[in-house]
Protein backbone atom coordinates (compact mmCIF):
# COMPACT_ATOMS: atom_id res chain seq x y z
CA UNK A 1 0.00 0.00 0.00
CA UNK A 2 2.40 2.36 0.75
CA UNK A 3 4.71 2.24 -2.51
CA UNK A 4 1.56 3.56 -4.41
CA UNK A 5 0.99 6.08 -1.65
CA UNK A 6 5.42 7.30 -1.90
CA UNK A 7 5.17 7.03 -5.73
CA UNK A 8 5.47 9.73 -8.45
CA UNK A 9 4.73 9.17 -12.16
CA UNK A 10 4.78 11.30 -14.93
CA UNK A 11 3.21 11.59 -18.55
CA UNK A 12 6.29 11.90 -20.26
CA UNK A 13 9.91 9.87 -19.23
CA UNK A 14 12.64 11.48 -16.78
CA UNK A 15 15.00 13.05 -19.65
CA UNK A 16 17.51 13.42 -16.83
CA UNK A 17 16.99 10.14 -15.01
CA UNK A 18 17.69 8.08 -18.23
CA UNK A 19 20.94 10.64 -19.26
CA UNK A 20 22.15 9.45 -15.23
CA UNK A 21 21.39 5.94 -15.83
CA UNK A 22 22.86 5.45 -19.09
CA UNK A 23 26.56 7.55 -18.19
CA UNK A 24 26.33 5.00 -15.10
CA UNK A 25 26.33 2.16 -17.37
CA UNK A 26 28.97 3.12 -19.08
CA UNK A 27 31.05 4.07 -15.74
CA UNK A 28 30.41 0.89 -14.76
CA UNK A 29 31.83 -0.97 -18.00
CA UNK A 30 35.03 1.49 -17.60
CA UNK A 31 35.39 -0.09 -14.18
CA UNK A 32 35.52 -3.19 -14.87
CA UNK A 33 37.58 -2.99 -17.47
CA UNK A 34 39.95 -1.37 -15.63
CA UNK A 35 39.39 -3.82 -12.75
CA UNK A 36 40.08 -6.25 -14.78
CA UNK A 37 43.30 -4.91 -16.56
CA UNK A 38 44.63 -4.55 -13.06
CA UNK A 39 44.68 -7.79 -12.62
CA UNK A 40 41.72 -7.15 -9.80
CA UNK A 41 38.57 -8.47 -11.48
CA UNK A 42 37.51 -10.72 -8.70
CA UNK A 43 38.26 -8.47 -5.93
CA UNK A 44 35.81 -8.13 -3.13
CA UNK A 45 35.78 -4.81 -3.50
CA UNK A 46 33.60 -5.73 -6.99
CA UNK A 47 30.52 -6.37 -5.09
CA UNK A 48 29.95 -3.15 -4.56
CA UNK A 49 29.79 -2.90 -8.08
CA UNK A 50 27.59 -5.88 -8.49
CA UNK A 51 25.41 -3.43 -5.80
CA UNK A 52 25.80 -0.67 -8.50
CA UNK A 53 24.78 -2.94 -10.98
CA UNK A 54 21.42 -3.42 -8.80
CA UNK A 55 20.64 -0.30 -7.85
CA UNK A 56 20.80 0.93 -11.11
CA UNK A 57 18.89 -2.17 -12.83
CA UNK A 58 16.19 -1.15 -10.05
CA UNK A 59 16.27 3.20 -11.61
CA UNK A 60 15.90 1.46 -14.84
CA UNK A 61 12.56 -0.19 -14.43
CA UNK A 62 11.28 3.03 -12.47
CA UNK A 63 12.62 4.70 -15.20
CA UNK A 64 10.57 2.18 -17.70
CA UNK A 65 7.38 2.60 -15.81
CA UNK A 66 7.92 7.00 -15.55
CA UNK A 67 7.61 6.91 -11.86
CA UNK A 68 10.41 8.21 -9.24
CA UNK A 69 10.89 8.09 -5.25
CA UNK A 70 10.43 10.81 -3.00
CA UNK A 71 13.28 13.10 -3.03
CA UNK A 72 14.71 10.84 -6.24
CA UNK A 73 17.51 13.07 -7.58
CA UNK A 74 18.61 13.42 -4.09
CA UNK A 75 18.80 9.60 -2.83
CA UNK A 76 19.70 8.44 -6.41
CA UNK A 77 22.85 10.71 -5.71
CA UNK A 78 23.64 10.05 -2.67
CA UNK A 79 23.69 5.99 -3.35
CA UNK A 80 26.21 7.37 -6.29
CA UNK A 81 28.77 8.98 -3.55
CA UNK A 82 28.67 6.36 -1.01
CA UNK A 83 28.94 3.37 -3.18
CA UNK A 84 31.74 5.40 -5.59
CA UNK A 85 33.53 6.58 -2.07
CA UNK A 86 33.35 3.07 -0.26
CA UNK A 87 34.41 1.57 -4.10
CA UNK A 88 37.44 4.31 -4.12
CA UNK A 89 38.77 3.53 -0.84
CA UNK A 90 38.45 -0.46 -1.36
CA UNK A 91 40.22 -0.59 -4.48
CA UNK A 92 42.90 1.34 -3.17
CA UNK A 93 42.35 4.58 -3.50
CA UNK A 94 44.33 6.78 -5.55
CA UNK A 95 46.71 3.93 -6.21
CA UNK A 96 43.96 1.50 -7.57
CA UNK A 97 43.47 0.48 -10.76
CA UNK A 98 40.12 2.55 -11.06
CA UNK A 99 40.96 5.71 -9.09
CA UNK A 100 38.22 7.24 -11.82
CA UNK A 101 35.26 5.80 -9.97
CA UNK A 102 35.01 9.95 -8.57
CA UNK A 103 33.79 10.64 -12.08
CA UNK A 104 30.14 8.89 -11.15
CA UNK A 105 28.71 11.22 -8.27
CA UNK A 106 29.99 14.23 -9.93
CA UNK A 107 28.23 13.25 -13.09
CA UNK A 108 25.08 12.47 -11.34
CA UNK A 109 25.35 15.33 -9.24
CA UNK A 110 25.50 17.79 -12.71
CA UNK A 111 23.12 15.95 -14.18
CA UNK A 112 20.69 16.47 -11.35
CA UNK A 113 21.46 19.84 -10.01
CA UNK A 114 23.47 21.71 -12.75
CA UNK A 115 26.16 23.76 -12.30
CA UNK A 116 25.39 23.91 -8.75
CA UNK A 117 25.38 20.33 -8.11
CA UNK A 118 28.54 19.93 -10.02
CA UNK A 119 30.31 21.90 -7.78
CA UNK A 120 29.41 20.94 -4.78
CA UNK A 121 29.91 16.65 -5.42
CA UNK A 122 33.27 17.76 -6.53
CA UNK A 123 33.48 19.22 -3.35
CA UNK A 124 32.55 16.06 -1.49
CA UNK A 125 34.92 14.19 -3.74
CA UNK A 126 37.93 16.39 -2.53
CA UNK A 127 37.13 15.97 0.75
CA UNK A 128 37.19 11.99 0.16
CA UNK A 129 40.72 13.14 -1.72
CA UNK A 130 41.84 14.80 1.18
CA UNK A 131 40.99 12.49 4.12
CA UNK A 132 42.76 9.18 2.34
CA UNK A 133 46.13 11.37 1.61
CA UNK A 134 46.17 13.03 5.30
CA UNK A 135 45.27 9.21 6.53
CA UNK A 136 48.29 7.94 4.77
CA UNK A 137 50.54 10.15 4.51
CA UNK A 138 50.47 13.99 3.74
CA UNK A 139 51.05 15.10 0.00
CA UNK A 140 50.04 18.09 -1.27
CA UNK A 141 51.03 18.09 -4.68
CA UNK A 142 48.72 15.30 -5.08
CA UNK A 143 46.01 16.33 -3.12
CA UNK A 144 46.39 19.82 -5.22
CA UNK A 145 46.43 18.31 -8.03
CA UNK A 146 43.78 16.20 -7.57
CA UNK A 147 41.46 18.97 -6.19
CA UNK A 148 42.20 21.00 -9.61
CA UNK A 149 41.10 17.87 -11.70
CA UNK A 150 37.97 17.39 -9.83
CA UNK A 151 37.36 21.16 -9.91
CA UNK A 152 37.13 20.80 -13.36
CA UNK A 153 35.39 18.21 -13.98
CA UNK A 154 32.46 19.53 -11.77
CA UNK A 155 32.93 22.57 -13.78
CA UNK A 156 32.68 21.02 -17.00
CA UNK A 157 29.60 18.46 -16.65
CA UNK A 158 27.82 21.25 -14.92
CA UNK A 159 28.12 23.29 -17.46
CA UNK A 160 27.40 21.02 -19.87
CA UNK A 161 24.02 19.80 -17.94
CA UNK A 162 23.11 23.34 -17.54
CA UNK A 163 23.41 24.09 -21.10
CA UNK A 164 21.55 20.84 -22.41
CA UNK A 165 19.12 21.36 -19.60
CA UNK A 166 18.06 24.83 -20.91
CA UNK A 167 17.52 23.77 -24.28
CA UNK A 168 15.51 20.70 -23.19
CA UNK A 169 13.57 23.44 -21.44
CA UNK A 170 13.14 25.47 -24.73
CA UNK A 171 12.61 22.10 -26.93
CA UNK A 172 9.79 21.28 -23.81
CA UNK A 173 8.66 25.39 -24.18
CA UNK A 174 8.68 25.23 -28.33
CA UNK A 175 6.72 21.90 -27.93
CA UNK A 176 3.71 23.27 -24.99
CA UNK A 177 3.25 26.22 -27.68
CA UNK A 178 2.94 24.45 -30.91
CA UNK A 179 0.53 21.78 -28.20
CA UNK A 180 -0.99 24.62 -27.37
CA UNK A 181 -1.23 26.38 -31.02
CA UNK A 182 -2.40 23.02 -32.67
CA UNK A 183 -4.98 22.63 -29.66
CA UNK A 184 -6.41 26.40 -30.86
CA UNK A 185 -6.21 25.43 -34.36
CA UNK A 186 -8.51 22.52 -34.00
CA UNK A 187 -10.78 24.47 -31.88
CA UNK A 188 -10.76 27.28 -34.73
CA UNK A 189 -11.46 24.13 -36.90
CA UNK A 190 -14.42 23.03 -34.92
CA UNK A 191 -15.91 26.02 -34.50
CA UNK A 192 -15.85 26.74 -38.34
CA UNK A 193 -17.23 23.46 -38.72
CA UNK A 194 -20.20 23.82 -36.56
CA UNK A 195 -21.32 26.42 -37.63
CA UNK A 196 -20.84 25.07 -41.51
CA UNK A 197 -23.30 22.26 -39.71
CA UNK A 198 -25.85 25.38 -38.22
CA UNK A 199 -26.06 27.24 -41.15
CA UNK A 200 -26.38 24.59 -43.31
CA UNK A 201 -29.17 22.78 -41.19
CA UNK A 202 -30.73 26.68 -41.08
CA UNK A 203 -31.44 26.77 -44.84
CA UNK A 204 -33.65 24.52 -47.35
CA UNK A 205 -32.21 26.46 -50.52
CA UNK A 206 -29.41 24.39 -52.84
CA UNK A 207 -27.66 27.35 -53.89
CA UNK A 208 -26.98 28.86 -50.37
CA UNK A 209 -26.64 25.20 -49.07
CA UNK A 210 -23.67 25.18 -52.03
CA UNK A 211 -22.26 28.65 -51.47
CA UNK A 212 -21.97 28.05 -47.59
CA UNK A 213 -20.02 24.75 -48.07
CA UNK A 214 -17.49 26.49 -50.03
CA UNK A 215 -17.21 29.50 -48.23
CA UNK A 216 -16.76 27.10 -45.03
CA UNK A 217 -14.30 25.16 -46.53
CA UNK A 218 -12.32 28.13 -47.32
CA UNK A 219 -12.54 29.54 -44.01
CA UNK A 220 -11.81 26.21 -41.89
CA UNK A 221 -8.47 25.52 -44.42
CA UNK A 222 -7.27 29.07 -43.32
CA UNK A 223 -7.69 28.61 -39.36
CA UNK A 224 -3.69 27.42 -38.60
CA UNK A 225 -2.98 30.50 -41.14
CA UNK A 226 -4.94 33.11 -39.55
CA UNK A 227 -1.72 34.55 -37.75
CA UNK A 228 0.60 34.62 -40.77
CA UNK A 229 0.01 37.02 -43.59
CA UNK A 230 1.68 35.55 -46.42
CA UNK A 231 1.00 32.48 -45.92
CA UNK A 232 -2.73 33.53 -45.49
CA UNK A 233 -2.39 35.60 -49.06
CA UNK A 234 -1.31 32.07 -50.86
CA UNK A 235 -4.37 29.92 -49.08
CA UNK A 236 -6.63 32.72 -50.69
CA UNK A 237 -6.04 31.41 -53.73
CA UNK A 238 -8.00 28.47 -53.05
CA UNK A 239 -9.93 27.43 -55.95
CA UNK A 240 -13.30 25.33 -55.33
CA UNK A 241 -16.18 24.01 -56.92
CA UNK A 242 -19.29 21.49 -56.54
CA UNK A 243 -20.14 18.94 -59.40
CA UNK A 244 -23.41 18.09 -59.07
CA UNK A 245 -25.39 14.81 -60.96
CA UNK A 246 -28.21 16.05 -63.48
CA UNK A 247 -29.16 13.37 -65.07
CA UNK A 248 -25.97 11.47 -66.29
CA UNK A 249 -23.70 14.70 -66.06
CA UNK A 250 -22.06 16.43 -63.33
CA UNK A 251 -22.55 20.05 -63.90
CA UNK A 252 -21.36 23.11 -61.60
CA UNK A 253 -23.55 23.57 -58.95
CA UNK A 254 -21.50 26.40 -57.14
CA UNK A 255 -17.83 27.38 -57.29
CA UNK A 256 -14.99 29.63 -56.41
CA UNK A 257 -12.68 31.78 -58.93
CA UNK A 258 -14.21 29.26 -61.73
CA UNK A 259 -14.50 30.97 -65.15
CA UNK A 260 -17.82 31.58 -66.85
CA UNK A 261 -17.13 28.81 -69.72
CA UNK A 262 -15.80 26.92 -66.22
CA UNK A 263 -19.46 27.33 -65.73
CA UNK A 264 -20.98 26.27 -68.56
CA UNK A 265 -18.87 22.78 -68.15
CA UNK A 266 -20.62 19.35 -67.51
CA UNK A 267 -18.55 15.93 -67.15
CA UNK A 268 -19.99 12.76 -67.99
CA UNK A 269 -17.62 10.94 -65.03
CA UNK A 270 -16.84 8.27 -67.07
CA UNK A 271 -13.02 8.44 -67.08
CA UNK A 272 -10.15 10.14 -64.65
CA UNK A 273 -10.28 11.42 -61.18
CA UNK A 274 -13.87 11.97 -61.00
CA UNK A 275 -15.18 8.34 -62.66
CA UNK A 276 -12.74 7.26 -59.65
CA UNK A 277 -14.26 9.52 -57.06
CA UNK A 278 -18.43 8.65 -58.31
CA UNK A 279 -17.72 5.06 -59.16
CA UNK A 280 -15.33 3.86 -56.48
CA UNK A 281 -16.11 6.37 -53.56
CA UNK A 282 -12.33 7.20 -53.06
CA UNK A 283 -11.60 10.49 -52.16
CA UNK A 284 -8.41 11.57 -54.33
CA UNK A 285 -5.44 13.95 -54.02
CA UNK A 286 -3.54 14.65 -57.63
CA UNK A 287 -1.36 17.07 -59.01
CA UNK A 288 -1.91 15.56 -63.00
CA UNK A 289 -4.59 18.03 -64.08
CA UNK A 290 -3.42 18.97 -66.82
CA UNK A 291 -3.40 14.83 -68.23
CA UNK A 292 -7.10 14.15 -66.89
CA UNK A 293 -9.37 13.82 -69.66
CA UNK A 294 -12.47 15.87 -67.95
CA UNK A 295 -10.83 18.21 -65.16
CA UNK A 296 -8.68 19.94 -68.03
CA UNK A 297 -10.95 21.78 -69.18
CA UNK A 298 -11.49 23.80 -66.45
CA UNK A 299 -9.66 26.80 -67.09
CA UNK A 300 -9.66 27.98 -63.17
CA UNK A 301 -7.45 24.52 -62.41
CA UNK A 302 -4.78 25.33 -65.14
CA UNK A 303 -2.43 27.06 -61.85
CA UNK A 304 -2.97 24.51 -59.86
CA UNK A 305 -0.43 21.65 -58.79
CA UNK A 306 -2.81 19.89 -56.53
CA UNK A 307 -6.29 18.44 -56.09
CA UNK A 308 -8.29 17.00 -54.31
CA UNK A 309 -11.60 15.62 -55.16
CA UNK A 310 -14.07 13.81 -52.58
CA UNK A 311 -17.42 12.39 -53.35
CA UNK A 312 -20.94 13.91 -52.02
CA UNK A 313 -22.01 10.20 -50.91
CA UNK A 314 -24.91 8.67 -48.57
CA UNK A 315 -24.81 4.85 -48.67
CA UNK A 316 -25.73 4.09 -52.73
CA UNK A 317 -26.21 7.24 -53.17
CA UNK A 318 -23.90 10.20 -55.35
CA UNK A 319 -24.95 13.61 -55.27
CA UNK A 320 -21.95 14.99 -56.88
CA UNK A 321 -18.05 16.17 -55.87
CA UNK A 322 -16.41 18.54 -54.26
CA UNK A 323 -13.12 19.43 -56.29
CA UNK A 324 -10.30 21.99 -54.65
CA UNK A 325 -7.32 23.29 -56.39
CA UNK A 326 -4.15 24.76 -54.76
CA UNK A 327 -0.81 25.94 -55.88
CA UNK A 328 1.09 24.86 -53.46
CA UNK A 329 1.59 21.05 -54.32
CA UNK A 330 1.82 20.14 -50.56
CA UNK A 331 -1.39 22.07 -49.65
CA UNK A 332 -3.60 19.15 -49.20
CA UNK A 333 -2.46 17.47 -46.10
CA UNK A 334 -3.98 14.52 -44.10
CA UNK A 335 -5.70 17.67 -41.76
CA UNK A 336 -6.57 19.72 -44.53
CA UNK A 337 -8.31 16.12 -46.33
CA UNK A 338 -10.18 15.60 -43.15
CA UNK A 339 -11.64 18.80 -42.69
CA UNK A 340 -12.61 18.94 -46.28
CA UNK A 341 -14.47 15.50 -45.63
CA UNK A 342 -15.85 16.38 -42.90
CA UNK A 343 -17.40 19.54 -44.60
CA UNK A 344 -18.57 17.42 -47.45
CA UNK A 345 -20.15 14.93 -45.21
CA UNK A 346 -22.17 18.11 -43.54
CA UNK A 347 -23.24 19.62 -46.90
CA UNK A 348 -24.06 16.01 -48.49
CA UNK A 349 -26.45 16.04 -45.66
CA UNK A 350 -27.67 19.44 -46.29
CA UNK A 351 -28.11 18.38 -50.05
CA UNK A 352 -30.36 15.60 -49.44
CA UNK A 353 -32.35 17.54 -47.14
CA UNK A 354 -32.42 20.73 -49.48
CA UNK A 355 -33.52 17.85 -52.27
CA UNK A 356 -35.95 16.28 -50.01
CA UNK A 357 -37.30 19.69 -49.01
CA UNK A 358 -37.71 20.71 -53.02
CA UNK A 359 -39.39 17.11 -53.87
CA UNK A 360 -41.85 17.84 -51.18
CA UNK A 361 -42.01 21.47 -52.71
CA UNK A 362 -42.30 19.66 -56.08
CA UNK A 363 -44.75 16.92 -54.63
CA UNK A 364 -47.57 19.82 -53.65
CA UNK A 365 -46.87 21.58 -56.92
CA UNK A 366 -47.79 18.65 -58.36
CA UNK A 367 -50.89 17.82 -56.09
CA UNK A 368 -52.49 21.66 -56.58
CA UNK A 369 -51.91 20.90 -60.45
CA UNK A 370 -53.57 17.30 -59.97
CA UNK A 371 -56.37 18.71 -58.71
CA UNK A 372 -56.53 21.60 -60.95
CA UNK A 373 -56.97 19.27 -63.71
CA UNK A 374 -58.91 16.88 -61.53
CA UNK A 375 -61.66 19.89 -61.83
CA UNK A 376 -61.02 20.71 -65.79
CA UNK A 377 -61.48 16.91 -66.17
CA UNK A 378 -64.94 17.19 -64.01
CA UNK A 379 -65.92 20.57 -66.02
CA UNK A 380 -64.69 18.82 -69.83
CA UNK A 381 -67.00 15.83 -68.51
CA UNK A 382 -69.67 17.74 -67.45
CA UNK A 383 -69.64 19.59 -71.05
CA UNK A 384 -69.37 16.88 -72.71
CA UNK A 385 -72.31 14.75 -70.89
CA UNK A 386 -74.64 16.20 -68.84
CA UNK A 387 -74.57 19.22 -69.77
CA UNK A 388 -74.78 19.02 -73.10
CA UNK A 389 -77.74 15.60 -71.90
CA UNK A 390 -79.41 18.38 -69.97
CA UNK A 391 -79.61 21.49 -72.82
CA UNK A 392 -81.07 18.05 -75.11
CA UNK A 393 -83.96 17.53 -72.55
CA UNK A 394 -84.42 21.63 -72.46
CA UNK A 395 -84.63 21.89 -75.90
CA UNK A 396 -86.61 17.87 -75.98
CA UNK A 397 -89.70 19.59 -73.43
CA UNK A 398 -89.79 23.07 -75.67
CA UNK A 399 -90.31 20.80 -78.52
CA UNK A 400 -92.36 18.43 -76.28
CA UNK A 401 -94.79 21.48 -75.34
CA UNK A 402 -95.55 22.52 -78.86
CA UNK A 403 -96.16 18.98 -80.30
CA UNK A 404 -98.81 18.43 -77.29
CA UNK A 405 -100.80 21.60 -79.07
CA UNK A 406 -100.80 19.50 -82.50
CA UNK A 407 -100.21 15.43 -81.76
CA UNK A 408 -100.83 14.10 -78.47
CA UNK A 409 -99.67 10.65 -80.19
CA UNK A 410 -96.12 12.15 -80.97
CA UNK A 411 -96.01 13.86 -78.11
CA UNK A 412 -96.34 10.59 -75.69
CA UNK A 413 -93.23 9.30 -77.58
CA UNK A 414 -91.00 12.58 -77.58
CA UNK A 415 -91.65 12.77 -73.43
CA UNK A 416 -90.57 8.85 -73.47
CA UNK A 417 -87.16 10.04 -75.15
CA UNK A 418 -86.81 12.69 -72.69
CA UNK A 419 -87.58 10.55 -69.88
CA UNK A 420 -84.59 8.10 -71.40
CA UNK A 421 -82.43 11.00 -72.10
CA UNK A 422 -82.86 11.97 -68.62
CA UNK A 423 -82.34 8.98 -67.15
CA UNK A 424 -79.16 8.34 -68.98
CA UNK A 425 -77.59 12.05 -67.75
CA UNK A 426 -78.48 10.83 -63.70
CA UNK A 427 -76.13 7.50 -64.51
CA UNK A 428 -73.74 9.65 -66.00
CA UNK A 429 -73.50 12.09 -63.15
CA UNK A 430 -73.37 8.80 -60.80
CA UNK A 431 -70.61 7.04 -62.55
CA UNK A 432 -68.75 10.51 -62.49
CA UNK A 433 -69.10 11.12 -58.61
CA UNK A 434 -68.36 6.76 -58.58
CA UNK A 435 -64.91 7.44 -60.29
CA UNK A 436 -64.16 10.68 -58.29
CA UNK A 437 -64.50 8.99 -55.08
CA UNK A 438 -65.50 4.84 -55.33
CA UNK A 439 -66.38 4.37 -51.65
CA UNK A 440 -66.66 1.02 -52.42
CA UNK A 441 -62.71 0.75 -52.49
CA UNK A 442 -61.92 1.82 -49.25
CA UNK A 443 -65.41 -0.75 -47.68
CA UNK A 444 -64.52 -3.65 -49.86
CA UNK A 445 -61.20 -3.47 -51.54
CA UNK A 446 -59.80 -3.10 -55.03
CA UNK A 447 -61.30 -5.97 -56.59
CA UNK A 448 -64.48 -5.14 -55.41
CA UNK A 449 -64.26 -1.22 -56.79
CA UNK A 450 -62.83 -2.62 -61.04
CA UNK A 451 -66.02 -4.87 -60.50
CA UNK A 452 -68.48 -2.26 -59.42
CA UNK A 453 -66.87 0.54 -61.87
CA UNK A 454 -67.27 -2.34 -64.59
CA UNK A 455 -70.56 -2.71 -63.99
CA UNK A 456 -71.54 1.27 -64.12
CA UNK A 457 -69.24 1.29 -67.01
CA UNK A 458 -71.55 -1.48 -68.96
CA UNK A 459 -75.11 -0.07 -67.42
CA UNK A 460 -74.22 4.14 -68.26
CA UNK A 461 -72.02 3.13 -71.69
CA UNK A 462 -73.03 -0.13 -72.69
CA UNK A 463 -69.44 -1.07 -72.37
CA UNK A 464 -68.38 -4.54 -71.56
CA UNK A 465 -65.77 -4.65 -69.23
CA UNK A 466 -64.03 -7.64 -68.22
CA UNK A 467 -62.25 -7.88 -65.07
CA UNK A 468 -59.20 -10.60 -64.26
CA UNK A 469 -58.06 -9.99 -61.03
CA UNK A 470 -55.20 -12.02 -58.20
CA UNK A 471 -57.56 -12.06 -55.11
CA UNK A 472 -54.55 -12.96 -53.20
CA UNK A 473 -52.12 -9.92 -54.81
CA UNK A 474 -55.24 -7.22 -54.57
CA UNK A 475 -55.73 -7.82 -50.85
CA UNK A 476 -51.98 -7.74 -50.16
CA UNK A 477 -51.16 -4.37 -52.05
CA UNK A 478 -51.32 -1.24 -49.76
CA UNK A 479 -54.05 0.84 -49.84
CA UNK A 480 -52.24 4.00 -51.36
CA UNK A 481 -51.14 2.29 -54.23
CA UNK A 482 -55.13 0.29 -54.91
CA UNK A 483 -56.46 4.30 -55.04
CA UNK A 484 -53.94 4.76 -57.68
CA UNK A 485 -54.16 1.20 -59.66
CA UNK A 486 -57.55 2.30 -59.54
CA UNK A 487 -57.48 5.35 -61.25
CA UNK A 488 -55.10 4.31 -63.87
CA UNK A 489 -57.86 1.17 -65.10
CA UNK A 490 -60.53 3.63 -64.87
CA UNK A 491 -58.44 6.28 -67.37
CA UNK A 492 -57.50 3.24 -69.11
CA UNK A 493 -60.71 2.12 -69.71
CA UNK A 494 -62.14 5.20 -69.97
CA UNK A 495 -59.80 6.23 -73.25
CA UNK A 496 -60.45 2.55 -74.81
CA UNK A 497 -63.87 2.85 -74.49
CA UNK A 498 -64.15 6.01 -76.30
CA UNK A 499 -61.52 5.89 -79.02
CA UNK A 500 -61.12 1.97 -79.21
CA UNK A 501 -64.56 0.98 -80.17
CA UNK A 502 -63.93 -2.57 -79.04
CA UNK A 503 -66.82 -4.74 -77.80
CA UNK A 504 -64.68 -6.01 -75.30
CA UNK A 505 -62.06 -4.24 -72.64
CA UNK A 506 -59.99 -6.61 -69.95
CA UNK A 507 -58.54 -5.12 -66.45
CA UNK A 508 -56.00 -7.74 -65.46
CA UNK A 509 -53.84 -7.44 -62.52
CA UNK A 510 -51.18 -10.61 -61.80
CA UNK A 511 -48.03 -10.56 -60.57
CA UNK A 512 -45.07 -10.39 -63.10
CA UNK A 513 -44.14 -14.07 -63.50
CA UNK A 514 -40.96 -15.58 -61.82
CA UNK A 515 -41.33 -12.05 -59.95
CA UNK A 516 -44.26 -11.98 -57.03
CA UNK A 517 -43.01 -8.25 -56.02
CA UNK A 518 -44.08 -6.95 -58.68
CA UNK A 519 -47.91 -6.69 -59.98
CA UNK A 520 -48.81 -6.47 -63.42
CA UNK A 521 -51.85 -4.05 -64.75
CA UNK A 522 -53.28 -4.51 -68.18
CA UNK A 523 -56.32 -2.80 -69.70
CA UNK A 524 -56.60 -4.24 -73.11
CA UNK A 525 -59.35 -4.03 -75.78
CA UNK A 526 -59.64 -5.54 -79.66
CA UNK A 527 -60.38 -2.17 -81.43
CA UNK A 528 -58.42 0.10 -83.99
CA UNK A 529 -55.46 0.32 -82.29
CA UNK A 530 -52.97 3.10 -83.12
CA UNK A 531 -49.43 3.69 -83.76
CA UNK A 532 -47.65 4.70 -80.82
CA UNK A 533 -44.58 6.42 -81.90
CA UNK A 534 -46.29 8.87 -83.93
CA UNK A 535 -49.15 9.42 -81.36
CA UNK A 536 -46.36 10.02 -78.67
CA UNK A 537 -44.12 12.45 -81.02
CA UNK A 538 -47.64 14.60 -81.53
CA UNK A 539 -49.33 14.42 -78.01
CA UNK A 540 -48.50 18.23 -76.85
CA UNK A 541 -50.76 19.40 -79.90
CA UNK A 542 -53.34 17.12 -79.49
CA UNK A 543 -54.82 19.21 -76.39
CA UNK A 544 -55.66 15.46 -75.15
CA UNK A 545 -54.24 14.32 -71.41
CA UNK A 546 -55.40 10.87 -71.11
CA UNK A 547 -51.17 9.24 -71.99
CA UNK A 548 -50.18 12.26 -69.45
CA UNK A 549 -52.60 11.47 -66.77
CA UNK A 550 -51.53 7.76 -66.87
CA UNK A 551 -47.37 8.61 -67.34
CA UNK A 552 -48.22 10.40 -63.78
CA UNK A 553 -50.20 8.09 -61.74
CA UNK A 554 -47.04 5.45 -63.17
CA UNK A 555 -44.50 7.68 -61.73
CA UNK A 556 -46.66 8.01 -58.18
CA UNK A 557 -46.21 4.20 -57.57
CA UNK A 558 -42.85 3.97 -58.82
CA UNK A 559 -44.05 1.80 -61.55
CA UNK A 560 -43.22 1.16 -65.46
CA UNK A 561 -45.68 2.30 -67.96
CA UNK A 562 -45.28 0.60 -71.25
CA UNK A 563 -47.85 0.77 -73.72
CA UNK A 564 -48.03 -1.61 -76.73
CA UNK A 565 -50.67 -1.20 -79.99
CA UNK A 566 -50.74 -1.18 -83.89
CA UNK A 567 -53.51 -0.02 -86.02
CA UNK A 568 -55.74 -2.93 -86.39
CA UNK A 569 -54.32 -4.86 -83.64
CA UNK A 570 -55.99 -3.49 -79.95
CA UNK A 571 -54.34 -1.80 -77.73
CA UNK A 572 -52.90 -3.01 -74.35
CA UNK A 573 -51.52 -1.12 -71.64
CA UNK A 574 -48.87 -2.71 -69.15
CA UNK A 575 -48.40 -0.95 -66.26
CA UNK A 576 -45.61 -2.81 -63.63
CA UNK A 577 -45.93 -1.95 -60.17
CA UNK A 578 -43.44 -2.74 -57.29
CA UNK A 579 -44.75 -3.66 -54.06
CA UNK A 580 -41.87 -3.51 -52.31
CA UNK A 581 -38.18 -1.52 -52.50
CA UNK A 582 -36.06 -4.02 -53.30
CA UNK A 583 -38.36 -4.62 -56.07
CA UNK A 584 -38.81 -1.24 -57.39
CA UNK A 585 -34.65 -1.31 -57.25
CA UNK A 586 -35.24 -4.57 -59.44
CA UNK A 587 -38.07 -3.01 -61.25
CA UNK A 588 -36.01 -0.05 -62.63
CA UNK A 589 -32.33 -1.83 -63.46
CA UNK A 590 -34.27 -4.87 -65.69
CA UNK A 591 -37.65 -3.99 -66.99
CA UNK A 592 -40.02 -6.45 -65.92
CA UNK A 593 -41.39 -8.55 -68.46
CA UNK A 594 -45.22 -9.72 -69.09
Amino acid sequence: MGYHTTMYKSDSPYVADWFVISLRWLVLLGVTVSMSAGGRLFSWANSLLVLLVLWNLALTWLAGLNQRLPNHRQISLAVDFAIASLFFLAQGALRGPALWIGILPIISGALYFELRGGLLTSLGVILILALNIFLHGLDLLRLGLATVTVLALGIFFGYISQQMIIQLRLMRQKQIEAREHQQKVETERMRAIYKLSSTLTATLSYKRVLDKALEMSSSALHVDNAQNEEKTAVDDRLISGVLLFEGEQLVVGSARRFTQSDMRLTFPAKTGVLASVVEEGENIVTSNIKTDPELKGVMGLYGCNSIYCSSLRTGYNVYGVLVFGHPDANYFSKDHCEVLDIIGQQATIAIQNARLYQDLADEKEHMAEAQEEARKKLARDLHDGPTQSVAAIAMRVNLARRMLERDSKSTMEELQKIEELARRTTKEIRHMLFTLRPLVLESQGLLAALEQMAEKMKETFGQEVVVQVDEKLAEEIEMGKKGIIFYLAEEAVNNARKHAQSERIYIRLNPVPRQPEIAWLQIADEGLGFDVEAITKSYDKRGSLGMVNLRERTELVNGLLHIDSAPGKGTRVNVYIPLSEDAADKLHHGRAQN
